[in-house]
């Protein structure tokens, strides 16, 4: 017989521990007495440890081979890599010995010891991490100090950074920079330079998002934005810095390797931030001097003489052939709309043709064509004679012929308008041509070619190697007839003109 109230588990003849709970649920329950089910996750750190020093033994990547004097960086990373790599291997293994050594075993009856507490632990706990710390600062501090101390004889340039390239100003003959001011900064004045500042008058304004500098001799880049924050880095040369607007902030280092180094922009400024980029051209003092001489000062682009539509009209005969004798664009001929494009846009492709830097790759039938006839331009003035007398010619919207689905095509177009606007009318400052009214059989064309690489592939065609990193986004034929019908709905100039007097 049992009495009132008693335990039921009891007196089946389970016992229970001083929690109350029985000892069959406390095996259950209790996490110190799983050990044997602990020991995969000992085997997993194990690996993990062992696994992670053959990657970093056996990996081929690593730093891009060092092109300048800061070595001190490579050596502050790697004394950085090495403390926490000892430190990851020592935690990792010691938890796995805890695991294995300390795991329950059936048949004992002891358990862990719970110490809230231990001074002497927590002490020799603190010294070590705060003697691992100085050791990964320290290295920095000695960087950090070379790094503002510039040396007096060093070369310098100005690195100017905006959404989304890259220019360049290098000091004239004087030594001395002009003076400049975001408040000038206009189509006509990219730079924001002072007319009356003397000092800037022989200033080498660069436009391309190329910069020559000598190799062995100290460079500092002085570095401005124009926009929003932008950062200068070249892997092979180790430094970076910020371009902070409002500021004026800098880096400077010594080259010892020749060749062409990429510029990248590390800080996320834009939907285009990843198609930053420029180069760094490190080469012999003799060639970069060769350079130099022949980039135009501030002066000589104030002097410059604007090209003559009357001069023009007789060299744009063999251009009429295919482009038509009003610009208008021929379609069996392959030649695209060029009445109301943009001069600046018109130019740097007739050089860019000339140059090489496009219609040199094979898939690329019509750009070959067209190379050529760009050559027939021999001059830069001739060039902009060209370029004059197609800016007089009517705008008139060309024919629409491809077809799509305009509301698909709108949303995709929202990426296209940050650069080339939401009425696709263009913007110089941001190097992106008009669209809307032109030739849309040629627009699908060079979007094709963009995607696929055949234009832009050229390594000196940086705004073209821009398009084709947007161009990826386009992944089928029909998004891209999709985006093009929805340009030929954006109105034209003359539509907009129309629009205007009928209100009137």
């Amino acid at each position: 017989m049992t009495r009132t109230g008693s335990d039921p588990v009891a007196s089946a003849g389970v016992r229970r521990d001083e929690l109350g709970r029985s000892r069959e649920n406390a095996l259950v329950l209790d996490p110190f007495k799983g050990g044997a089910s602990r020991m995969p996750f000992a085997v997993v750190l194990i690996l993990l440890v062992v696994g992670s020093i053959l990657f970093h033994l056996l990996s081929p990547w690593t730093f891009t081979p060092l092109a300048s004097n800061w070595g001190m960086v490579d050596t502050t990373v790697d004394i950085t890599l090495y403390i926490t790599g000892a430190v990851f291997v020592a935690v990792n293994l010691f938890v796995a010995y805890a695991i294995i050594k300390y795991r329950h075993k059936k048949g004992e009856a002891s358990k862990a010891k719970y110490e809230p507490e231990n001074k002497r632990l927590e002490t020799w706990l603190t010294g070590l991490t705060a003697v691992g710390v100085a050791m990964m600062l320290t290295p920095g501090l000695f960087v950090w100090a070379k790094f503002v101390d510039v040396p007096d004889d060093a070369h310098v340039v100005e690195a100017i950074g905006q959404q989304w390239h890259w220019t360049f100003r290098y000091p004239g003959e004087d030594g001395r920079f002009g003076e400049v001011d975001a408040q000038r900064i206009s189509k006509d004045n990219p730079f924001g330079m002072d007319p009356d500042d003397p000092n800037g008058q022989d200033d080498v304004l660069v436009w391309s998002p190329e910069a020559h500098i000598p190799i062995n001799r100290p460079v500092k880049f002085s570095l401005r934005s124009k926009d929003v924050l932008h950062d200068f880095a070249v892997a092979q040369f180790r430094v970076k810095m910020d371009l902070v607007p409002g500021m004026n902030t800098f880096l400077w280092l010594t080259p010892t390797e020749n060749g062409r180094f990429e510029i990248l922009c590390e800080e996320l400024c834009g939907i285009a931030h990843h198609t930053m980029r420029g180069a760094v051209i490190v080469e012999e003092a003799e060639d970069f001097e060769t350079w130099l001489a022949a980039q135009p000062t501030y002066a000589e682009l104030q002097n410059a003489v604007a090209g003559d539509p009357a001069v023009g009209a007789a060299q744009y005969a063999v251009c009429a052939a295919c482009h038509g004798q009003q610009g208008e664009g021929m379609v069996a001929l392959n030649g695209p709309k060029l009445a109301g494009q943009s001069a600046w846009y018109l130019k740097r492709q007739i050089l860019a043709y000339q140059n090489g830097h496009r219609g040199t790759d094979p898939n690329d039938t019509y750009g070959q064509q067209m190379a050529p006839m760009a050559a027939t331009l021999a001059t830069e003035a001739a060039v902009n004679n060209v370029v004059a007398y197609i800016r007089t010619f009517p705008d008139v919207a060309a024919e629409a012929t491809v077809t799509g689905d305009e509301h698909a095509g709108r949303k995709t177009a929202a990426v296209c308008a940050y650069c080339h606007g939401a009425d696709g009318m263009g913007n110089q400052a941001l190097n992106a041509p008009r669209y809307a009214g032109m030739s849309d059989w040629y627009l699908v064309r060079q979007l094709e070619n963009f995607r696929n690489g055949a234009r832009g592939s050229h390594p000196q065609d940086y705004y073209g190697m821009q398009m084709g990193f947007m161009g990826r986004i386009l992944q089928s034929d029909q998004t891209i007839n999709d985006l093009v019908a929805y340009i030929n709905t954006l109105p034209t100039p003359d539509a907009r003109m129309s629009a205007r007097n009928e209100e009137r």
